[in-house]
């Protein structure tokens, strides 16, 4: 099939953030691709149900914007970052975050709820790319990538992309207790705001009766944000936060949502390069 639509700038995300000219970060969206029901229309993921043919399609525009070709990887939740300037090409790497130094090397997350965090130094010289679910966050995949950029964390700067909000992310009281159980004296306060007990599974207690189950809706924005400044960023090196996918149904796809509704859900992905 022959499809004459591009993808414009207007259907994607662009970071507001004081990153230096020379670097490039944009954020797709559902909008701007062929795609068709519950999987409209720029949907990135080969395996969420789509036809490979609209998917290609899809990534074809994704990479005609950028103007070089996005580097996919195969995401497992976990902390591994991939140096895509030493690694082949052909195969895509199995890793959740990315970084580059080199020119026109596009690091590039997937997501559908889970948090994407995009990083650069104030002196574009480095940029990299995080995908943060609940569970590489606990494991600390944001200090992994951080630390391979191989600069000093003040000097960098950290764009929060789209994810599930705080008035929908609900968690089971494990969550929670894993955060808390990381968190130091000083970041204890702020970790423990980040979690709002469900109405009617205890009130912030843990039940005696066990059929009632302990919920908390969790804040991924601001456990993130914790994450950031214990790395080293300074407070005004962080941006972003507060899109949720899980309520923007015509911005965003979301697989919680796509879940609840018995659907399947597309895939979004932030990505930055040096130009």
């Amino acid at each position: 099939m022959t499809y004459s639509t591009s993808l414009a700038l207007t259907n994607c995300i662009v970071p507001d953030w004081p990153a230096p000219s020379g670097v490039k970060a944009i954020v797709t969206t559902r909008a701007g691709g062929v795609s068709t029901g519950s999987l409209s229309s720029l949907n990135l993921g080969r395996s969420v149900g789509d036809l490979p043919d609209a998917v290609e399609e899809n990534r074809r525009r994704v990479a005609a914007l950028v103007g070089a070709p996005p580097r996919w990887m195969s995401q497992v939740h976990g902390v591994t970052v991939a140096d895509l300037d030493h690694i082949e090409v052909s195969a895509p790497a199995t890793a959740d975050a990315a970084v580059s130094k080199a020119r026109n090397v596009v690091c590039t997350v997937m997501m559908a709820d889970c948090l994407s965090v995009l990083f650069c130094d104030r002196a574009g010289t480095t940029v990299a790319a995080a995908h943060a679910g609940w569970r590489g966050l606990a494991d600390g995949v944001l200090e992994s990538t951080i630390a391979s950029m191989t600069l000093p964390p003040e000097n960098l700067l950290a764009y929060m992309g789209p994810a599930i909000g705080p008035d929908a992310f609900e968690v089971g009281a494990e969550v929670r207790d894993r955060f808390l159980a990381s968190a130091s004296a000083v970041e204890r306060p702020a970790v423990s705001a980040a979690f709002v007990p469900k109405a009617g599974t205890g009130d912030g207690k843990k039940p005696n009766d066990d059929t009632v189950t302990m919920k908390w809706y969790a804040n991924i924005y601001a456990l993130a944000q914790t994450r950031l400044l214990r790395a080293g960023l300074s407070p005004s090196g962080v941006y972003g936060g507060g899109l949720c996918t899980f309520t923007d149904s015509k911005r965003f796809f979301s697989y919680r949502r796509g879940t609840h509704q018995g659907e399947s859900s597309g895939r979004m992905a932030a990505m930055i390069w040096r130009d």
